[in-house]
């Protein structure tokens, strides 16, 4: 003979479990609370990369700790940027960026670099050689120096376009055939004040002839 509980018999078997349980977690609730405070300060207290970069001197690379190596050497040679620039026969900006692994290294260069800043080791010079992984960490918006200069190209970011599509038709600056240089001048009143200029070719957006297109995609048959 086959014995069935009652639907209410296995439904109160099912909920006993339940309410034991429940018990425990309000038993329990200090203790879980304590563990998820210690928990999240912890995680608060963490060195979490992204604090790490805030609080580095510039941004992280991707290219890892290439560019703490070349900045210490650059440190060790004792020479400033505006130096080693006049050396290489860049721009400040330029020199600055290859010292950061944001730029790539010049077989005709090369010489002259490892007389600038001795102290760069064989292997991050050939490094700098490949095609570096160019980009930009967003911690350094954060950064005041970085994010007032961003401030001031969005502010007149409207005036930099009309004035350089009156000046020049309709294209944009390049980023790519492009110099750039951080000086200063001494005002009026004697203050030291900052002069960054860029100078960039300018690009033509074009019209798209279709006669003058030499790569045309194929037309697929219908």
């Amino acid at each position: 003979i086959v014995r069935t509980r009652p639907n209410s018999c296995r439904i109160a078997l099912h909920i006993k479990p339940l309410h034991i349980a429940a018990a425990y977690i309000v038993k329990m609730a200090p203790l879980f609370s304590l563990s998820l405070m210690f928990t999240s300060v912890a995680a608060l207290l963490a060195p979490r990369a992204a604090i790490r970069q805030a609080t580095r001197i510039r941004a992280e690379p991707p290219i890892g700790d290439l560019a703490d190596r070349l900045l210490s050497a650059k440190e060790k040679s004792g020479k400033t940027f505006d130096q080693i620039a006049d050396e290489l026969g860049f721009t400040n900006t330029y020199t600055t960026q290859l010292l950061l692994g944001q730029a790539q290294l010049k077989p005709d260069t090369l010489p002259k670099l490892k007389k600038a800043v001795p102290g760069i080791s064989e292997a991050d010079l050939e490094t700098l050689q490949k095609a570096p992984f160019r980009g930009w960490d967003p911690e350094i918006l954060k950064e005041p120096n970085v994010y007032r200069t961003y401030e001031a190209i969005t502010h007149y970011g409207n005036a930099i376009k009309l004035l350089i599509n009156e000046k020049f038709g309709d294209g944009i600056m390049s980023a790519i055939d492009f110099y750039m240089t951080v000086g200063g001048t001494v005002g009026k009143m004697g203050e030291k004040r900052v002069v960054i200029t860029f100078n960039g070719k300018f690009l033509p957006f074009i019209e798209q002839v279709a006669a003058d297109n030499s790569a045309a995609s194929p037309e697929i048959a219908e």
